[in-house]
């Protein structure tokens, strides 16, 4: 199976590069990966220990973020190595200060396998919450290094558990501990003879509970808000803008909103833009401007959003009319404001959990959109209700990192 597996990732990395051709996100993948052993023979030298984290994309490094600090105490003299697989996070993150050198994953070949442990040769390594490379876990078990998945999460229709997950199954034997996020996934590692698992939970909820110890202040959004109920759009989707801007064009209310959405290319946002009829300003025009008089906010960067949603009274998060569904809910819930969402959410645990408790609202349509923002702006002890919801919901689920931290200095 692995011969087979070998064959299908070195015709991948040919189909890759033709794909590329056509594809901008497509040719980050290709080109960030042509310096990854030169850049990281740079950076790492034979005789520096080193521990390695490995991020499919951006959701994932910021949910690993809290175990990275916390290994970097712990290991002052090592050195960190940061992968990714997807661009999305690559780029987002590759200048990030927690690790010395920050790559893509080379495509999981043998040879490739071999040739970057032999530069990082790491003492610890971890993946968090999935991904398993084969070659890559093949040659870490060869090599006995210490390897532990953190806020892992399995499904019953994985491969692993499937009658023909045998290659799967085997690949797992390389971890030296699992951490995952709940029971059913302890209980599915143990029905195919892996007891090396503790559920610590996930370490997402630490790192959203750490925002509230830093200085989430905006002077723009001070000027904005203006002292105005504000609704928080994060991380929106066309199909999830065309709702909210049929709110907001049919809205009299004194209300303020901020959109900052998944897609910043130019016509995108200018298109959003024109399609709002109450007095609207990108962020990049915001020079000279007095922000008091504006109603509609388009934030078209990234990187501020966390800090936004301090300042929201409701937080609206995207993604959830599109498959997989909605993007992270906690950065918002965090600051202990209701938040609404799409229908497609399930795949969410957290989210799952939040909409049961009703500190989230799942919508589907307009009416209902229009039914939950106007129920909580015209009442204040159900906004808040529902807010100190959210808010505790994140307090009482951190302490993933804590769990992971005191295994590895114990063992």
């Amino acid at each position: 199976m692995l011969f087979l597996y070998n064959i299908l990732m070195i015709l991948a990395s040919h189909v890759v590069k033709l794909l590329a051709l056509f594809s901008p996100k497509i040719k980050l993948f290709v080109d960030g990966r042509k310096t990854v052993f030169e850049s990281l023979a740079a950076k790492i030298n034979p005789e520096d220990p080193t521990i390695w984290f490995h991020a499919a994309s951006l959701g994932e490094f910021e949910q690993g973020l809290p175990v990275m600090e916390k290994i970097k105490l712990h290991y002052p003299n090592h050195k960190i190595v940061v992968t990714f697989f997807s661009p999305s996070g690559y780029e987002v993150r590759k200048n990030n200060a927690i690790a010395d050198s920050t790559v893509y994953l080379p495509l999981d070949t043998k040879s490739n396998a071999r040739k970057f442990l032999k530069l990082v040769h790491p003492d610890l390594v971890f993946f968090i919450k999935y991904e398993y490379w084969p070659n890559y876990l093949n040659e870490l078990k060869k090599a006995n290094t210490r390897t532990y998945l953190i806020s892992g999460i399995f499904r019953a229709d994985q491969a692993f558990f499937k009658w023909y997950g045998g290659f799967y199954r085997n690949a797992l034997k390389t971890f030296h501990y699992f951490f995952v996020q709940n029971e059913s996934s302890k209980k599915l590692l143990h029905s195919i003879g892996y007891n090396n698992v503790k559920i610590s939970g996930d370490t997402r909820f630490d790192r959203v509970a750490a925002i509230l110890e830093r200085d989430n202040s905006l002077d723009f959004m001070d000027l904005f808000k203006n002292n105005t109920t504000t609704i928080v759009i994060g991380s929106s989707w066309p199909k999830d803008e065309s709702l909210l801007v049929d709110y907001i064009n049919k809205t009299s209310g004194k209300l303020k909103f901020v959109f900052a959405p998944h897609n910043i290319k130019k016509e995108q946002i200018l298109q959003l833009k024109n399609s709002i009829s109450k007095k609207t300003l990108l962020f990049s025009e915001m020079a000279n401007q007095d922000l008091s008089n504006y109603e509609v906010l388009i934030i078209d960067n990234i990187g501020m959003l966390t800090k936004i949603y301090s300042y929201a009274d409701i937080a609206y998060v995207g993604g959830g009319f599109g498959n997989p569904g909605i993007h992270n809910i906690l950065e918002p819930a965090t600051f202990g404001i209701p938040i609404v969402v799409g229908p497609n959410f399930s795949h969410f645990a957290e989210a799952t959990a939040l909409v049961n408790l009703e500190g989230c609202m799942s919508i589907s349509n307009q009416s209902e959109l229009n039914d939950t923002f106007s129920n909580l702006i015209s009442n204040d002890d159900i906004r808040h209700e529902k807010g100190h919801i959210c808010g505790t919901f994140v307090q009482m689920n951190k302490g993933a990192t804590e769990v992971i931290m005191n295994h590895i200095s114990n063992n």
